[in-house]
């Protein structure tokens, strides 16, 4: 069988792969993306609730987590949210902002995956899905080779865009770890991010009760805090406020979380009616249901106000102002929405993205130890690092 020689072969093809293939067939380099998938983009199709929470407009270097903070400065200087936006206005997909800067299409993902393959088609580059590599073989004279389920393929720059271990249902795997490790570069400890905590059995519990209901409060973490909506689960907790948190978190961490977040609730009480009683008036900020499982539980005592002494107020205060959570851990991958951890980027030039110690091998997005809060940073992140190896492949 002959081999399929050209000059760029990026595998998977998801947001970094379809945009570093864009702009490097955009060169004039004859560029192929290899997915083992059925098809193209599955992540982007799912994500946002299928709406595709693509970037957001206050994307910079702070919103990311990195072993070396100042990585990201490069690429996301050379490639903006802006730059992105421009593309979807150029294809006159209509979109819509959120909260925090979110902006999602309005009608479907799926036409954001479109988008890049109709760049990729106007710009030349040929993507190919069903294609499992076995194996990578580093050639003599530079370039690689590729054994794949569908035939042997050479290039001379090989860029790999397989994404973390999140989503296995989708196709996850540590295939671009694997292909790191083949050429000495260091992977960092991967673990679940963007994830809903799971809970200890006492806290379950009563929690368990609550699934379903969601608020605004704030969760704090190892010196991080973010403010958004908590959702309570059968399993636990969730919501972004908790994927965010996430993040930040380490098995045996407490996470604490303000319940009342835009309210002075010792002032509140000082203030309110001496005869009503302490549930009526925390009904007017916190669910109700919340309230009676909490008392229920005996995590807190409601009577009349006048009849709580200073000392027994200031106990309220402090559990519903710090409310401490110690998560049993997370749901894992399964649910994840990013990895954290990946090819430790000490490894990979900052403006190329190709690896240090091995010529013309590049690594970009999530396989990449760099991972974005929730609310399309990730996705800045895989179009920038797309786009910058796109430049030198």
């Amino acid at each position: 069988m002959a081999v399929n020689v050209v000059d760029v072969i990026i595998v998977g093809a998801g947001a970094a792969g379809l945009m570093c293939a864009i702009e490097a067939a955009k060169r004039g380099r004859k560029t192929l993306v290899l997915d083992h998938a059925k098809r193209v983009g599955q992540k982007i199709i799912m994500s946002g609730g299928g709406r595709c929470n693509f970037t957001n407009l206050f994307a910079e270097p702070d919103n990311f987590l990195c072993s070396n903070r100042h990585f990201v400065k490069s690429a996301m200087k050379r490639y903006t949210q802006w730059d992105f936006i421009a593309m979807v206005e150029k294809h006159q997909i209509a979109y819509h902002e959120r909260k925090h800067g979110q902006l999602f299409c309005d009608d479907s993902a799926k036409q954001i995956v479109q988008m890049l393959l109709d760049e990729c088609s106007e710009a030349g580059a040929s993507v190919k899905t069903r294609h499992e590599i076995t194996q990578v073989i580093p050639l003599d004279d530079g370039g690689y080779s590729l054994k794949t389920s569908q035939g042997d393929y050479q290039c001379q720059s090989l860029v790999i865009a397989t994404g973390g271990l999140s989503m296995p249902k989708i196709g996850a795997t540590p295939f671009g770890y694997q292909i790191a490790e083949q050429f000495g570069l260091e992977v960092l400890k991967t673990t679940a991010g963007l994830v809903p905590f799971t809970l200890h059995v006492q806290d379950k519990d009563w929690l368990s009760a609550l699934s379903g209901i969601a608020f605004d409060c704030e969760a704090s973490c190892n010196g991080t805090s973010f403010k958004e909506a908590m959702l309570f689960t059968h399993r636990g907790l969730s919501g972004p406020v908790i994927l965010q948190i996430s993040n930040y978190w380490n098995p045996g961490d407490t996470v604490i979380i303000d319940l009342l977040p835009d309210i002075n609730l010792a002032d509140e009480l000082a203030n309110a009616n001496p005869n009503q009683e302490l549930k009526t008036v925390l009904a007017q900020w916190l669910p109700k249901r919340f309230i009676q499982q909490a008392i229920e539980a005996k995590q807190l005592v409601s009577k009349p106000l006048k009849q709580y002494n200073p000392k027994e107020l200031q106990k309220v205060c402090d559990y519903l102002h710090r409310w401490p959570i110690k998560p049993n851990g997370t749901e894992g991958y399964r649910t994840a929405e990013v990895t954290l951890g990946g090819v430790n980027t000490d490894e990979i030039s900052s403006k190329t993205m190709e690896a240090k110690q091995a010529q013309g091998l590049y690594f970009i997005g999530e396989v990449v130890d760099v991972t974005g809060w929730l609310g399309g940073f990730n996705f800045q992140w895989a179009w920038a690092s797309g786009w910058c190896a796109g430049q030198f492949v």
